[in-house]
C-alpha cells in the first residue's frame, strides 16, 4: 500500500477581531465533507476566540499567537481568520521577530490582514496570498469562498509573471502613510472595497496614487466595490469612472477589472515579487 502523503498543516490566527462563534466547527465539518482533512490538518489558535474590547485579545495575545503560528515548523501557512480592524496593531510586535521557517511560510488573508501581507511582502518575508478567510463562511453561499482557499492550501501554486499585489483600497490607504507600505514599482495593482462612499473611495485612491511608493505600479486593476452607501449628494462617478479619472490623471495604466471582493467570488492571488 503506497504511503499516504503527509498532512499540510495550516495553523489559523484573528489578527482583529474574534473569530464569531460556530466558524470553526463549520469550517471543519465543510473541509471533512469535502475530503480535504485528507490532505490538511487545520490548526485553530486558541486566541481566535479570545474577546478584549474589539479585538480578538489583547495586542500582546494577538501578536504571540502570530509568532507561535509563524516559528512552528510543522506549520506549513499561517491563515488570518477573519478581518476586521486591528491588523494593523501587530506590525511593530511581531515583523521584526520573524525568523527560521517564518521567512518562508505562506500567510493568506484579504481585507484589514493586507496590513501585514504589505509589510511581508515589502520585506521580502514569507509568501503573502490575498485569498478568502474562514469567516467568509458566515457569507450566503460562503462555503464556495472557503472551499477555494481549502483547495489552493492543500496545493499551492505560485505561478511566474510579472510583481503583483491584491488589497483592500482604505487598507492600502493607510498602510501607505506608514514606515511600513512595500515599494510597489513596476507592480500590477490590484484592488477592491466594501461599505465605503464613492467619495470616499475617491480619496482614498487619490491617497494611494499620490505616493511616491506606488505611483511606479505598471498598471492598475478594479475588484468589486461592494456595498457602496448612497451619498446625499451625487458623487458624479461610479468606482470604474474614479479609477480611470485618477490613473489618466497620474500617468497610471488602468489595466480593467479583477476578480477580488469582500464576496464569496474572491479569488485566490498569490503575491509576486
Amino acid at each position: 500500500m503506497a504511503e499516504q502523503a503527509k498532512k499540510r498543516r495550516i495553523g489559523i490566527m484573528a489578527p482583529g477581531r474574534a473569530l464569531p462563534e460556530g466558524v470553526q466547527a463549520q469550517v471543519l465539518a465543510l473541509a471533512e465533507t469535502e475530503g480535504f482533512l485528507y490532505r490538511l490538518e487545520l490548526v485553530f489558535h486558541p486566541q481566535c476566540a479570545l474577546q478584549d474590547g474589539h479585538f480578538a485579545g489583547s495586542d500582546e495575545a494577538r501578536a504571540a499567537a502570530f509568532l507561535d503560528l509563524a516559528h512552528d515548523p510543522s506549520i506549513d501557512a499561517v491563515w488570518f481568520a477573519r478581518g476586521g480592524y486591528g491588523s494593523n496593531h501587530l506590525l511593530d510586535l511581531v515583523i521584526p521577530k520573524l525568523t527560521g521557517t517564518a521567512l518562508d511560510k505562506i500567510y493568506m488573508g484579504y481585507s484589514d490582514t493586507g496590513f501585514l501581507l504589505g509589510a511581508l511582502h515589502g520585506l521580502g518575508i514569507g509568501k503573502p496570498v490575498h485569498g478568502p478567510m474562514p469567516a467568509d463562511i458566515l457569507r450566503k453561499d460562503g462555503e464556495l469562498a472557503v472551499k477555494r482557499a481549502l483547495a489552493w492550501l492543500a496545493a499551492p501554486e505560485f505561478e511566474d509573471g510579472p510583481p503583483r499585489v491584491a488589497f483592500n483600497l482604505t487598507t492600502l490607504a493607510h498602510l501607505a502613510a506608514t514606515v511600513w507600505m512595500p515599494d510597489l514599482s513596476f507592480h500590477e495593482l490590484w484592488i477592491e472595497d466594501v461599505g465605503e462612499y464613492h467619495y470616499r473611495f475617491d480619496r482614498s485612491l487619490f491617497s494611494v496614487l499620490a505616493n511616491e511608493k506606488i505611483r511606479e505600479i505598471s498598471g492598475l486593476r478594479l475588484g468589486r466595490v461592494s456595498d457602496t452607501p448612497e451619498n446625499d449628494i451625487d458623487f458624479g462617478k461610479d468606482e470604474v469612472g474614479i479609477v480611470r479619472q485618477w490613473c489618466e490623471r497620474v500617468g497610471v495604466p488602468y489595466l480593467g477589472r479583477c476578480d477580488i471582493g469582500h464576496d464569496v467570488h474572491n479569488a485566490v492571488v498569490p503575491f509576486r515579487r
